[in-house]
């Protein structure tokens, strides 16, 4: 039977919104079938709050491969933006990019520059590295520091997990997560899941549910195989959803049951 748990309050990504206009120093290039739709050295970021997003000056735009859609939409705090659709080779990304031509007096550093819709694009390389799921903020730190607290974890009765080795990554906007290696894991217990996801500070996830004799426990665990060099300690090492397992104590004490985005199974 799981225990009672005390709720935090709700997990949700933020960063400091100062500055909120920031030159960025980075080289960086997006792709469309092959082509680059935009180069710039003279990037800028838009911080405000959550994934920051890249703004380039019009002549680090392809802007002929840019046609407008007729699509517009309006920000408080931005004004309206005009949308345009992207074509390279007769692949089209329809609302791919938008632009303030009159923005509000507090935004007005945004008149005629040019944003991308990330994933709208194949790829994104910031100097010669590929960069995945969002622009990565320069003034969000991830930590990830090998400790000796003692971790365990319970589903259904059965200790799935019982470590005196676990990596601490303490990441703004999130819980503490707990990387435990595979050897103080019951492997046993643990089925691979068709689950993936991408972290643009960590790199990509892969999952595990986990079978006790009275129920499947769906993508409670996740490990990076290969994380950014970062995020490094990571590699191989499991992780639970604090807020998906039966119980998870940390040196010896039942460790609060966070309310995050990944609360249920999506």
């Amino acid at each position: 039977m799981a225990q009672t748990h005390e709720t935090e309050p709700s997990y949700r990504l933020e960063t400091a919104v100062a500055p909120r206009w920031y030159l960025s120093p980075k080289w960086v290039r997006a792709f469309l079938a092959g082509q680059a739709v935009v180069d710039s050295k003279h990037a800028h970021l838009l911080r405000e709050g959550g994934p920051p997003k890249y703004y380039f000056p019009r002549d680090d735009v392809a802007m002929d491969r840019l046609t407008p859609s007729g699509h517009t939409e309006n920000a408080a705090n931005k004004g309206d933006a005009t949308y345009f659709n992207v074509e390279v080779d007769g692949r089209v990304a329809e609302n791919a990019a938008w632009t303030y031509a009159d923005p509000v007096p507090d935004a007005s550093f945004l008149k005629d520059q040019i944003s991308f819709d990330w994933p709208s694009m194949d790829a994104w390389f910031e100097e010669k590295e590929e960069v995945f799921v969002h622009a990565r903020d320069p003034f969000k730190r991830i930590d990830s520091m090998k400790s000796s607290r003692h971790v365990r974890v319970v589903i259904d009765g059965e200790t799935v997990a019982d470590s005196s080795e676990p990596v601490v990554l303490y990441e703004p906007g999130h819980p503490i997560r707990y990387y435990l290696p595979k050897a103080d894991v019951r492997m046993d217990l643990l089925r691979p899941s068709e689950r993936r996801s991408r972290c643009a500070y960590k790199g990509e996830a892969l999952y595990y549910s986990v079978q006790t004799p009275e129920k499947l426990a769906q993508d409670v665990a996740w490990y990076y195989p290969y994380p950014t060099p970062e995020t490094a300690k990571i590699a191989g090492m499991l992780c639970f959803f604090n807020e998906r397992v039966d119980e998870l104590y940390v040196d010896g004490e039942l460790a609060p049951r966070p309310k995050t985005a990944w609360s249920q199974v999506r």
